[in-house]
């Protein structure tokens, strides 16, 4: 249910009215808008009276909430979420580029990536530590020395970093990340995701491979109902019938998502296409869509990475599409303030 308020609300009133309200075991989640305030009430409203409500003088309208995710509902939170990370931001209007290898191989490929990355305009530096990999034989990553390597490279460079969480037992060691990836077989991980939301630190959460857009909002649901409210999707392509393409990247999810929620969405081109020629092409087309960011695999020598590198791009083509893109999101954005 959410209750929105007329403009400028007599304090007094309104601070009765929450009250009221949480010694009925409901959770107030207060939006405040440009001219308008709104109350999200999250748990057992059935018992409260609609009528009751909208005949208070302090109350402009009240309707109920049919979506089963309530905190990452675009009715309950009008205005889109921004989320500071470093010396940067997520959402708000700021293409944010996250770039990186995809498993972080050793000191001198991660500085080395991190330095070309950054000259590129990356705000954020991406690489994975843990790799879950569908062949036991492959890969898994350097582990908690792949993070004391991120966090070198973010020493050297300043990039905050972005990596993967695979286990509850792992978090301790994500102290100095800045963003918590939770992968695509993750996504359903509750108990993770309950954990996730009992922290502060930003958690981007990539979407499952089949799954629908409720239950991906459902998945930041369960972080944002444990209190944390720095909730990040990202869009990595699906699972289809298509054999071409790694996944088939799913752009109606920007907006889609626009209309449902107000968290920022990120899209991953690199994941969708698993091949680097298509990433371009990809990565316009999600920022030509509206996409708040992009991550994208960038590695020094993609024919002899350890994973994924078919569709990491070479650091120079990736400075020639952080410039494209840099470009079009203004040309974007110009084009939107004159519609």
């Amino acid at each position: 249910m959410i209750i929105i308020l007329k403009e400028n609300p007599n304090k007094s009133q309104l601070a009765s009215l929450i009250a009221w309200l949480r010694d009925k075991g409901i959770q107030v989640h207060i939006s405040e808008g440009t001219s308008r305030i709104i109350l999200g009430l999250v748990g057992d409203t059935s018992a409260l009276d609609i009528d009751l409500l909208s005949a208070l003088d302090i109350v402009d309208s009240v309707k109920r909430v049919q979506e089963p995710y309530k905190n990452a509902n675009r009715k309950f939170h009008p205005n889109d979420t921004v989320i500071p990370v470093g010396n940067t931001q997520i959402g708000g209007g700021t293409l944010t580029l996250m770039a990186g290898p995809c498993s972080v191989e050793n000191e001198e490929q991660i500085i080395a990536v991190a330095k070309a990355v950054k000259a590129a305009g990356a705000t954020l530096l991406r690489g994975g530590a843990f790799k879950p990999r569908t062949s036991p034989y492959s890969f898994q990553g350097l582990g908690e020395d792949g993070l004391r390597l991120l966090l070198l490279a973010k020493k050297e460079t300043g990039l905050p970093i972005v990596t993967e969480i695979m286990d509850v037992s792992q978090l301790p060691l994500f102290d100095d990340v800045d963003i918590i990836q939770v992968g695509t077989r993750n996504m359903q991980n509750y108990n993770l995701l309950k954990v996730l939301g009992e922290q502060e630190k930003p958690v981007m959460i990539k979407r499952g491979m089949s799954s629908t857009y409720e239950e991906w909002l459902m998945s930041a649901e369960y972080v944002m109902a444990g209190g944390n409210r720095n909730v990040i999707l990202c869009e990595r392509g699906i699972r289809t019938f298509e054999t071409y393409t790694r996944n088939t990247l799913d752009l109606s999810a920007i907006p889609v998502l626009r209309r449902l929620t107000h968290l920022p969405i990120i899209v991953d081109p690199s994941h969708a296409a698993g091949d680097a020629s298509l990433v371009a092409p990809l990565a316009s087309a999600a920022v030509a869509g509206g996409a708040d960011g992009l991550l994208v695999e960038v590695h020094n020598d993609p024919e002899h990475a350890l994973s994924d590198g078919k569709q990491s791009l070479r650091p120079e083509a990736f400075g020639r599409l952080a410039k494209n893109l840099i470009s079009l999101h203004q040309f974007m954005k110009t084009l939107e303030e004159r519609t």
